[in-house]
């Protein structure tokens, strides 16, 4: 804008650029996608569309999951080696669930520039770095068999991605319900003129 004001409507760019910098986080790659899978799949709807980009982050997580307990399994591997794998493994798939919930956000037409997305996706990040940093940590301080650990990691990874991914499509799809409702509530309440 000439006045040197952001517009309300977008996020700022350092916001961007901490998404982009520090989480890799690539909104082109993010639309691309959305349009990939809508070419693809002509056939089926937002919610049908959603679900199979849920379903393939799911199984990702699942991998993703699984690395994580893999330096657990290590035994001479030091401690510090051991929880610096454990958080670059929790920043992928923190990384995936973000690119997730903006897809579907996007299979929704909401504007992923948006500031009202940077609370949803802190909320990801919080939800993500403690559900999938805590229980290898936590297993590994009740002496768990490292084996068990690494299947808790993988299964609770894709448990959450269905999580978020199934509360993104409830969210978007109900405020896109909202919306159509809003845009159609000043006709139906009309009455007919009496004459």
């Amino acid at each position: 804008m000439s006045n040197g004001m952001e517009s309300d409507k977008t996020q700022s760019l350092m916001i961007d650029d901490f998404f982009y910098f520090f989480l890799q986080l690539r909104k082109h790659r993010i639309r691309t996608v959305v349009e990939r899978a809508r070419k693809l799949h002509p056939e089926m709807t937002r919610e049908q569309l959603a679900q199979h980009l849920i379903d393939s982050s799911a199984n990702l997580s699942l991998l993703a999951g699984s690395l994580l307990g893999v330096p657990l399994l290590l035994p001479g591997v030091h401690i510090f080696l051991r929880y610096l794998g454990l958080v670059a493994g929790s920043t992928v798939i923190t990384r995936m669930h973000l690119y997730l919930i903006l897809e579907i956000a996007c299979l929704f037409d909401k504007d992923i520039d948006d500031p009202a997305r940077v609370p949803e996706m802190l909320a990801v990040v919080a939800a993500t770095e403690t559900a999938v940093t805590v229980p290898p940590v936590a297993l590994q301080l009740l002496s768990v068999a490292p084996i068990v650990s690494l299947a808790a990691s993988g299964l609770t990874a894709t448990a959450l991605t269905r999580l978020i991914g199934r509360s993104a499509v409830r969210l978007y799809g109900q405020e896109a319900a909202d919306s159509a409702d809003a845009g159609s509530a000043p006709d139906s309440p009309r009455m007919a003129p009496v004459l």
